[in-house]
């Protein structure tokens, strides 16, 4: 048994970065988080994440990660106000399908402030005694070689650890290397490990980006009284299928506190604006139906901003696909695949590839240097993050402008299987759960080619279609719409 110490270091103190340092705690004897930002001490927001301040949730596959990383981290969050809602007996969502019904529990969602759900994620990681935090401090390179990471480039900025000038001390923007056993790389959209692996004489990875277009607009509201004890997610979702007309939705989220957190989103030519007068008219006029807009109208507005975010595309890096890869590196999170926020997968991704990474680590014996894992992690987070990937960029690829080409056959024909299920869902009860299943992250898109959900796309609904959202007169009254 070797004596000697072993350091994980994460750069990026975002959701990923920090589940990921949880997931090398029981390997490693140190694990430094690396964070370019000072981060909030409470549910706060943040520098560098923009889109906290649209509509997030954790759907079950991700809640389920979430758990085996941080037990006891669900419960906190529900003790903090976040409800559990099972999918789609509490959700009234409008396809380009049809209104699904909203049938039994076959998966769920942790509806959630990002300000919050990461407060609450920090809090728990950062009280485990083996990992550091170092804050106002940036990665700028790697130290090694194209076989092996050794290590990290940093540089401090003001404000940040030993850079107050002081006897001893570094001055701000200095550059110092720690060495480390291995390096995760979770800095985001921004990452520059494209960049990093080059300079260190390795092929640039393939890449690709679907780019819908669609920009968010949001507003926090204070529901109607008697709907703050619970109320159902309300989507009305986009349509990509309307050739050069732009696809528009928006999504009512129950936050904590008896809130609704409400995001409109809309793609090239149809975008929602940063006008809080132009909010409800938006909701109300350029959405397939007004219900959110009519909910809307007896919630109390908790402010004037509007906040409004552009940086929406899916872009992916096959890393996995490299022809070589060297040891002691990964790349996960936003980094490696990132998603455009619609369709609530990016925090759950995260915490699967998290889970993944602890995974492999333990059933390669634990060992950190074990030769070729950091390639067995690289191809496990890449699997990791496929069926999201599919999901996104399988309904994006057809709004006007997002790729160069178009979609391609496969992603025609894949399509066409799909809506073809989706709109079997909306009166079809099994299908509609072998869907949220897939949806949810519980199960892979394998699950949709069986003989019997095939067989069921042909026959289509076995109900008929509603003509208006599933909202019981209960829901009604409590919003004020009764």
């Amino acid at each position: 048994m070797s004596d000697r110490t072993t350091t994980a270091v994460v750069l990026g103190g975002s959701l990923a970065g920090l589940l990921a340092a949880r997931a090398l705690a029981s390997f490693a004897d140190r694990v430094l988080v690396v964070e370019r930002d000072a981060l909030p001490g409470g549910p706060e927001p943040r520098r560098g994440l923009p889109q906290a301040r649209h509509v997030h949730q954790l759907w079950s596959g991700g809640a389920r990660a979430l758990e085996q990383l941080v037990p006891g981290v669900t419960a906190r969050l529900r003790a903090a106000g976040v409800t559990r809602l099972p999918v789609t007996t509490d959700m009234v969502a409008l396809s380009p399908y049809g209104w699904y019904r909203r049938w039994e529990e076959s998966a769920f969602v942790l509806p959630s402030s990002r300000d919050l759900l990461d407060w609450v994620v920090r809090s728990e990681v950062l009280a485990d005694g083996r990992i550091e935090l170092l804050e106002r401090t940036e990665a700028v390179g790697l130290s090694g070689t194209d076989t092996g990471v050794t290590g990290v480039r940093l540089r401090e900025h003001p404000g940040g650890p030993g850079s107050d000038g002081g006897a001893g001390r570094k001055r701000p923007g200095a550059e110092r290397t720690l060495s480390a056993d291995l390096v995760v790389d979770a800095t985001g959209r921004g990452s520059r490990a494209p960049h990093w692996l080059t300079s260190l004489g390795l092929p640039a990875p393939e890449r690709r980006e679907v780019d819908s277009g669609i920009a968010y607009a949001t507003r926090v509201f204070r529901a109607p009284e008697g709907a703050r004890g619970g109320f159902p997610i309300v989507n009305v979702q986009g349509d990509p299928r309307g050739g050069r007309r732009p696809g528009r939705g928006g999504v009512l989220m129950p936050v904590e506190d008896g809130k609704w957190m409400i995001t409109l989103y809309g793609s090239r030519g149809g975008e929602p604006t940063a006008d809080a007068g132009d909010f409800a008219r938006y909701a109300r006029d350029e959405l397939a139906h007004p219900v959110i807009a009519e909910l809307m109208t007896n919630a109390e507005p908790l402010g004037e901003e509007v906040a409004f975010t552009r940086t929406t595309a899916n872009q992916r890096h096959f890393y996995e696909r490299m022809p070589v890869w060297p040891e002691n590196f990964v790349v996960l999170g936003d980094a490696l695949c990132a998603l455009n926020p619609v369709y609530g997968h990016g925090m759950s991704v995260a915490a699967q590839e998290a889970w993944k990474v602890r995974d492999v680590i333990e059933r390669q014996g634990g060992d950190l240097g074990t030769p070729g894992l950091a390639r067995l992690l690289q191809r496990a987070v890449g699997r990791a993050a496929r069926a999201a990937w599919d999901l996104s960029t399988g309904t994006d690829v057809f709004y006007p402008g997002a790729t160069d080409g178009g979609p391609t056959l496969r992603e025609r024909v894949a399509a066409a299987y799909v809506g073809r299920l989706l709109y079997t869902a909306t009166g079809n009860g099994r299908i509609a759960r072998r869907v949220t299943d897939v949806t949810s992250l519980e199960r892979g898109v394998e699950v949709l080619l069986a003989p019997s959900v095939v067989l069921a796309a042909v026959v289509g609904p076995l109900k008929p279609a509603l003509s208006g959202p599933p909202l019981t007169a209960e829901e009604r009254k409590a919003a004020g719409l009764l």
